[in-house]
């Protein structure tokens, strides 16, 4: 299996916390999108280049999220992202949000391809999937 591991470090601020300083529930979901956004970067991709070259975008299609514990004010986190599966036009991807290697929230998240015009699938680009490789 290729190396499809990510991390990224994430620091809680104030603006993500509700009234009783922790993390709100959808601000986890910013956290891990923030994640896989850096990753393809770190692949040497990002949104305007997908969107340019390629004429795709990715759209979730599901996702499944478990909240195991709190995150508050000031935490550095770390956000990670594995790839799971790369199908046609879809791309897996286990994600988790930890705290000192403890782990806070985990997410499998199914992300589609889709055509700019048309939003509906399409074959992932070749080079993203060279990047990413085959993984079943």
């Amino acid at each position: 299996m290729p190396e499809a591991y990510f991390s990224l470090p994430v620091r809680v601020y104030y603006q993500d916390t509700d009234a009783g300083g922790v993390v709100y529930h959808a601000t986890h979901l910013q956290f891990l999108e923030r994640a896989r956004y850096e990753w393809l970067r770190e692949l040497g991709f990002t949104a305007n280049s997908l969107i340019e070259s390629h004429g795709v975008l990715f759209m979730l299609r599901s996702l499944e999220i478990e909240y195991s514990k709190p995150a508050t004010l000031d935490n550095l986190l770390t956000v990670t992202v594995k790839v799971m599966h790369v199908g046609r036009s879809r791309i897996t991807v286990y994600q988790e949000i930890l705290l000192d290697g403890t782990k806070l929230v985990s997410a499998t998240i199914h992300i589609v391809c889709v055509g700019v015009t048309s939003l509906k699938p399409v074959s992932l680009p070749t080079p993203l999937r060279e990047k990413i490789g085959t993984i079943k």
